[in-house]
């Protein structure tokens, strides 16, 4: 595991109950603020103040990518991209490369660096997406979920305001439908790939794609997650369903149904894919470079499930 311990970053640690705990209590509070002009926060709404590091290869950072060209914030908040190459000893490396840009806020060679700079003694993985304060010269927040709702309100003087990927009127749907597929599909292809043992893998993807299915039978008959539009639901799937085959199938031994054979879902992602502006930031080339490098992930020893092919009546 590759993490940061008082600020001091460790390139091969053995994580613990302890470390892991520790992780956890960090999370809780650091880098977990908002953006608002109403005195509730230090971090205003200012056009140019406010910077993101990316990676391609990462679902959570791209949702980030997604809001920030669909709400058109390119001239509001600056980007950074990581190289999508993460097996070596330092993690997350930003270059200048068709694969990766410089630190255009900081000028750092790897994004530990970042976090370092924005906390000392910080303890935990460094990950993205990151929302960088350039004046304050810190991080507001790395959390994907809450980076995308500050990106989706926070700055309509300068965005498209006409764009609301989570409307007052479908909040209660969208919280619910997501406290469904975050857990059981956007990180359960995680959950699968990275199981230790063969029962945690087997209830992990028995999981996955029990919702996968169940998302297949829903979209036979609605076009959206929600509301009939567009949601913030729908860019937390999509971000997920746009790597399943490429990566998720068989890097993270999601091997029971691929994306394809769900003709629903196939179209629901086409759909999605085809929205203006989304294309350009689904950069596929980046996802297989990353998960096929030496990430060191998941159990090599664990039996894949079978693919829900019947043999006996195959036609």
């Amino acid at each position: 595991m590759k993490a940061l311990i008082n600020g001091r970053w460790f390139s091969d640690l053995k994580d613990t109950p302890e470390l892991r705990q520790a992780r956890i209590e960090e999370a809780k509070t650091a880098f977990r603020h908002t953006i608002s002009d109403d005195g509730s926060s230090p971090f205003r709404p200012e056009p140019g103040r406010y910077h993101l590091y990316v990676s391609y290869a990462c679902p959570w950072a791209h949702r980030t990518v997604l809001y920030r060209a669909l709400k058109k914030l390119e001239p509001v908040i600056s980007l950074s991209v990581l190289d999508p190459l993460w097996g070596g000893p330092d993690g997350w490396r930003f270059g200048d490369s068709a694969f990766s840009t410089p630190d255009h806020a900081n000028g750092f060679d790897f994004l530990y660096q970042v976090y370092q700079a924005a906390k000392p003694d910080f303890t935990g993985k460094v990950t993205v997406p990151v929302l960088w304060d350039k004046k304050n010269r810190t991080i507001v927040n790395n959390q994907s979920g809450e980076i995308i709702r500050l990106l989706n309100s926070a700055f309509d003087c300068w965005a498209d305001a006409t764009v609301d990927f989570y409307p007052k009127g479908l909040r209660s749907e969208i919280d619910a439908i997501n406290q469904r597929i975050l857990p059981s599909v956007c990180a359960g292809v995680y959950e699968v790939g990275f199981a230790s043992d063969q029962a945690v893998y087997d209830r992990a993807v028995a999981r996955l794609f029990d919702e996968l299915d169940h998302l297949e039978v829903h979209l036979s008959k609605n076009s959206t997650l929600v509301g009939g539009q567009i949601t913030e639901a729908d860019w937390h799937l999509f971000a997920t369903l746009v790597r399943f085959d490429a990566v998720y199938h068989s890097k993270l031994k999601c091997t029971v149904r691929r994306l394809i054979d769900y003709p629903n879902l196939c179209r629901y992602v086409k759909s999605l894919y085809q929205h203006p502006g989304v294309a350009e930031t689904v950069r596929l080339d980046h996802v297989k470079r990353h998960y096929f490098d030496d990430l060191g992930i998941g159990n090599a020893n664990l039996m894949v499930a079978d693919p829900a092919i019947d043999f006996r009546n195959f036609p």
